[in-house]
């Protein structure tokens, strides 16, 4: 056994349960793929200094839970703990807003990392789904990613979720409203660092999950009355698109995002059926980030789903999803002869799309067949010193247990027939 185990609050990805995390990922990014989002891809680790000022210096992710370190070069990098900061700064520094075809979209998919007290639901390595479109002001973007994403979710027979909507206004009328929500929080009894919390980014602390201060904020001033015309109407548009659209929302008064960067649209996914943990995933607009890491003003949108809770969710309703045989097809070769026409005979297969696996290691019969049951494939392949002088191969149905003998030059065709 080996002494090394994966960091405290990691998990390793491994099969059959891989398949199902693969699946998810595969299901989240289909409706992107159909609606003209690119993929994209960025380093694991970025400048310390990307995330302060996009992420927000007073949040918990920059301030408790970003991973940062100095390289022997002097740069202070951190692992990255969430995507849309770097996908912009990739965007920028290729300056794909410039090519003449905005919004730029893009899609992505990858591992993040933040130090936080491991439990059910929350990792310090995660894994998240994530869209972007970037350099439009439209109700009708921010709508198409929602439905998106209630596609995606849908897609994967999920049903017990919901879609929590509200607007964080602009730099216009969010002022007003932060004044507004600083003078009732210093009549609040909070602890010194809730209070300083309050002075620098007010709207964090109403998303403090501690019972104490939440239990204090039922009268806090909401940030819907505070709006500008321009931001009530902006929403409400969005609100009506997206019910044409036929997906179900629901209005939160009270739902901020985690980061700083979001303006107007925020909406989250959560599902009931996990406990403390339960945002699925979530996201909003962000017109004013591009400039806040030295950009051009780029209004934009998009969003991110969490593949693990994403899986949670699926076992908490109980969904199995129809995952595709990893291998169809098992061959055992019974001696050196039958282990090497029955080799080019399995390349042979998967050059033509049937996924096949081979009994290596020089296994008798008995060994093989078990080692065929075990890989989950609905036909083995038996050839033997007799069957090589006879021209065929022994197909053995693994369910019904009929074997049946086939010419060798038609198997290849007789199991894309049966496996259609």
């Amino acid at each position: 056994m080996s002494t090394f185990k994966a960091p405290k609050g990691t998990y390793d990805l491994l099969p059959p349960d891989s398949a199902t995390y693969l699946a998810v990922r595969e299901a989240i990014s289909a409706p992107l793929r159909g609606s003209g989002y690119g993929y994209i891809e960025t380093p694991g680790f970025e400048s310390v200094e990307l995330f302060a000022r996009g992420v927000g210096e007073s949040t918990d992710i920059v301030t408790k839970e970003m991973y940062a370190f100095e390289t022997k070069g002097g740069d202070r990098l951190a692992l990255r703990p969430e995507g849309t900061a770097s996908v912009l700064r990739a965007a920028l520094e290729a300056n794909l807003h410039k090519a003449g075809n905005l919004p730029v979209k893009l899609w992505y998919s990858g591992s993040y990392y933040r130090y936080e007290r491991p439990q059910k639901g929350r990792y310090r390595h995660f894994s998240q789904v994530g869209a972007e479109a970037i350099g439009a002001e439209d109700p009708a973007l921010d709508a198409e990613l929602i439905i998106l994403a209630d596609q995606a979710y849908r897609s994967l027979g999920l049903r017990n979720f919901r879609i929590l909507l509200n607007s964080l206004g602009d730099k216009e009328c969010r002022p007003v409203y932060r004044e507004a929500l600083q003078t009732f929080l210093r009549g609040l009894d909070l602890d010194e660092d809730t209070l300083r919390r309050a002075e620098i980014n007010p709207l964090r602390v109403l998303d403090d999950k501690r019972e104490s201060v939440q239990k204090q904020l039922g009268d806090a001033p909401l940030l819907r009355d505070y709006l500008c015309d321009a931001c009530k109407a902006y929403h409400e548009e969005v609100r009506e698109l997206v019910t044409a659209a036929g997906v179900v929302f629901e209005d939160d008064p009270k739902l901020v995002r985690g980061l700083d960067y979001y303006t107007r649209t925020t909406f989250e996914f959560v599902h009931d059926g996990l406990g403390s943990q339960s945002a699925v995933g979530g996201g909003g607009r962000y017109d004013g980030l591009s400039e806040m890491i030295g950009g051009p003003a780029l209004p934009s949108v998009g969003w991110a789903l969490g593949v693990d809770r994403t899986v949670l969710a699926l076992e908490a309703e109980g969904v199995e999803l129809e995952l595709p045989a990893t291998t169809s097809v098992f061959a055992v070769p019974l001696g050196d002869e039958a282990r090497r026409v029955l080799f080019a005979k399995v390349t042979e297969m998967r050059k033509n799309g049937v996924a096949a696996d081979f009994a290596y290691g020089g296994k008798g019969l008995k060994a093989a067949m078990k080692a065929a049951n075990r890989s989950g494939a609905r036909y083995a392949l038996i050839l033997g010193e007799r069957d090589i002088e006879q021209g065929v191969v022994q197909l053995k149905d693994l369910e019904s247990g009929e074997q049946t003998a086939v010419g060798m030059n038609e198997i290849v065709a007789e199991l894309e027939s049966r496996l259609g």
